[in-house]
């Protein structure tokens, strides 16, 4: 019986470590960023789908960090868009909301870059976020529902994305 209990003991203390080891957390994260290609298209058919209703705009896709990835103007469109787009995108992806969710946060009108009008999205698919896309120049529920259609471009092709 005491060399089972001796076994069992030297078993126990053997196996330990490599359970330590295990648990141990890696010194990286793995982070995705959309690929320019995506993030272009979901401009270019933000700003197309505007057109197609009549409305002359600027669309703008960020990272997660709020860096621009993609940006898109029709020529047509003022020039208080291009910064009105990046600013709801920079919100929105930031944030992690629509800007449409946010307007009754009066707690965020004093945060630098944060724009508290609808026109942003979050991008996210398959439960991975990958930053923000926002359109301006129309209405700003239209300036939404274009965004949205940027995203409903590319949504097939990156919800099979691993």
């Amino acid at each position: 019986m005491k060399k089972f209990i001796g076994l069992l003991i030297l078993t126990f203390l053997f196996l330990v470590p490599f359970e330590v080891f295990a648990e141990e957390k890696l010194p990286t994260v793995q982070l995705r960023v959309l690929a320019s290609h995506i993030a272009n298209k979901i401009v270019t058919e933000a700003v197309n789908n505007c057109a197609t209703r009549g409305y002359l705009v600027s669309a703008a896709v960020v990272d997660r960090n709020g860096n621009l990835a993609a940006f898109l103007r029709n020529p047509l469109s003022g020039p208080h868009t291009i910064k009105v787009s990046q600013r709801k995108a920079y919100s929105s992806a930031t944030l992690r909301a629509a800007t449409s969710q946010m307007g009754a946060r009066s707690d965020l009108s004093f945060a630098p870059d944060i724009l508290l009008i609808v026109g942003g999205v979050p991008i996210s698919f398959s439960g991975i976020f990958y930053g923000g896309v926002a359109v301006s120049g129309a209405r700003p529920d239209i300036d939404e529902e274009c965004a949205k259609a940027g995203l409903d471009a590319v949504a097939d092709i990156m919800d099979f994305v691993d």
